[in-house]
């Protein structure tokens, strides 16, 4: 069974708020990155780029990040990533995006990563769904929304970037 938790205009709404708190928490943006968490995080973190430019005219730097390659569940040498950023993260505030905070495993991997391109400042966390069930000591700092599920259930984020819908799903 499939039960539908956000559509369209719910993810909008959701990603307008966090946008929102994003400016509200760090009220000056000049030292701020934001970095996607390949791949959904990505595109959740372009969307809030623009929303920032759009409410108050500022150009966010971003970075996409793959961290197939610090994950400690995924050890296979296909997997290391050799894309270096562009930018310095030293002495930045980085804001991490990814799509389902589940484990915390990605999380990890993504910090990991991110200290690899430098010291950041601080490093904070948004994502667009929170499911529980952390292995690690792992929250975020900004969420589109809290949905408590059982470990056998399933979250799908959908896209319009590559999915062609905007649509948030649990299955059973």
């Amino acid at each position: 069974m499939e039960k539908v938790i956000f559509d369209q205009s719910a993810i909008d709404r959701t990603l307008k708020r966090v946008a929102h708190e994003l400016l509200e928490k760090n009220r000056d943006f000049k030292d701020v990155v934001l970095v996607g968490i390949k791949t959904r995080g990505v595109f959740l973190a372009e969307r809030l780029c623009q929303l920032i430019h759009e409410f108050e005219g500022i150009e966010v730097p971003f970075l996409a990040l793959d961290v197939r390659g610090y994950r400690d569940d995924v050890m296979r040498e296909d997997t290391v990533n050799t894309e270096r950023p562009d930018m310095a993260l030293s002495e930045k505030i980085v804001i991490v995006v990814d799509d389902v905070l589940y484990t915390g495993r990605t999380v990890r991997a993504a910090m990991e990563a991110v200290l690899d391109y430098g010291r950041p400042r601080c490093i904070q966390l948004a994502v667009l769904i929170d499911r529980g069930h952390r292995e690690l000591p792992i929250r975020a700092d900004y969420i589109g929304k809290n949905i408590p599920t059982s470990k056998s259930e399933i979250v799908s984020v959908f896209l319009n970037e590559i999915d062609g819908e905007d649509l948030v799903v649990i299955k059973d």
